[in-house]
């Protein structure tokens, strides 16, 4: 798709998709509630003074390193995108130009950290428009596989956390066949789906077109898959090294303990409910994730809460960050990812 794409207008695969929905009225009251549910909780049961008293012993060399290593956990992320949307291809759009897509990427996860119901997602393919000129729909596509690639190594980590806890050749013999699982990614992208040939009734046909958008932005060759999923493993390392780092300052627990707290909280966006800056939902996923890992109830609340104060800290920190950051020129653009290109 080439068009040109004004700075005050989104732009979706008609040039018709407006700014993005950011949650409906319902999703702001239940996020409110649960807001309010935590903090109320937090000082009946733990008392904020004496939950937030133990940052006063974290040093502050360790926690700018902390913050440094969330920072780059963004940066990788935005490595990703630039990677497998825009490297190579001078049709994209956005070759050429990181600074614009560190800037996209960065605003995409301060929304996902801060917005209900997981609303924030809709301001990738929002942006992918806005700045680059791609469709909103195949941007989605982009998007799905994101995830999917995401949810796919945080199942790796999961078999490391089995391993820590309990060393055994069965662990990493899972994750070799785990890992062996992307090569279907390639197929996916080369195939086409039987239920893309437009027969059948309307629902049918809607159903092939969504699936065909889907499957034409999968990777299309195991190294694009690979360098894909290589810059997934930093992103992932780096953020779960920092934030169980973090949460071992608040937990006496061993890592592998701590690693599991932040799955469950990493995990709390698959939750039906997401409160407001994700309140209440975070805490829920990490309390319930260290809880059977043996980790005391209280403290385990202790700990989910101040890891999730310091994910706010970094989030407000860097969304400001980004609005310093150069969108590029808005002019005429190559839209519309390319046959080989796919997600973040």
């Amino acid at each position: 798709m080439t068009g040109s794409v004004p700075d005050d207008a989104a732009a979706g695969d008609a040039g018709e998709v407006g700014k993005p929905r950011l949650g409906r009225p319902r999703d702001w009251v239940i996020g409110s509630l649960l807001l309010g549910a935590l903090i109320l909780g937090v000082e009946l049961t733990l008392g904020w003074g004496g939950l937030l008293a133990p940052w006063r012993t974290l040093a502050p060399s360790v926690l700018a390193a902390l913050i440094l290593l969330s920072a780059l956990s963004y940066a990788l992320r935005a490595a990703r995108v630039y990677d497998w949307l825009c490297l190579g291809d001078p049709q994209s759009g956005c070759a050429g130009r990181f600074p614009a897509v560190l800037r996209l990427s960065v605003l995409h996860n301060t929304a996902n950290n801060l917005l209900p119901m997981r609303a924030g997602e809709l301001v990738f393919p929002w942006l992918m428009g806005r700045y680059f000129g791609h469709g909103f729909f195949p941007a989605t596509a982009a998007l799905v596989w994101i995830r999917l690639m995401d949810l796919h190594f945080l199942g790796l980590l999961g078999l490391a956390i089995a391993w820590l806890r309990e060393p055994s050749w069965v662990w990493p013999a899972a994750a070799v066949l785990w890992v062996a699982a992307l090569g279907l990614l390639g197929l996916v992208g080369r195939r086409r789906p039987s239920w893309a040939s437009g027969k059948g009734g309307r629902l049918r046909q809607l159903m092939g077109k969504a699936m065909t958008t889907v499957a034409s932005a999968a990777p299309r060759s195991h190294l694009r898959t690979a360098r894909a999923y290589l810059w997934t493993a930093l992103t992932w390392v780096t953020k779960f090294l920092a934030f169980a780092t973090l949460l071992r300052h608040f937990l006496p627990v061993d890592l592998w303990q701590a690693l599991v707290g932040v799955m469950g909280a990493e995990l709390s966006s698959v939750l039906p409910f997401h409160g407001i800056a994700g309140s209440g939902s975070y805490e829920l996923a990490a309390v319930a994730a260290l809880v059977p890992a043996g980790v005391d109830p209280k403290a385990a609340l202790a700990g989910a809460v101040n890891l999730h104060l310091f994910l706010l800290g970094i989030t407000a920190l860097l969304g400001a960050f980004a609005f310093l950051l150069p969108k590029g020129p808005q002019g005429d653009q190559r839209g519309g990812p390319s046959p080989d290109e796919g997600a973040d």
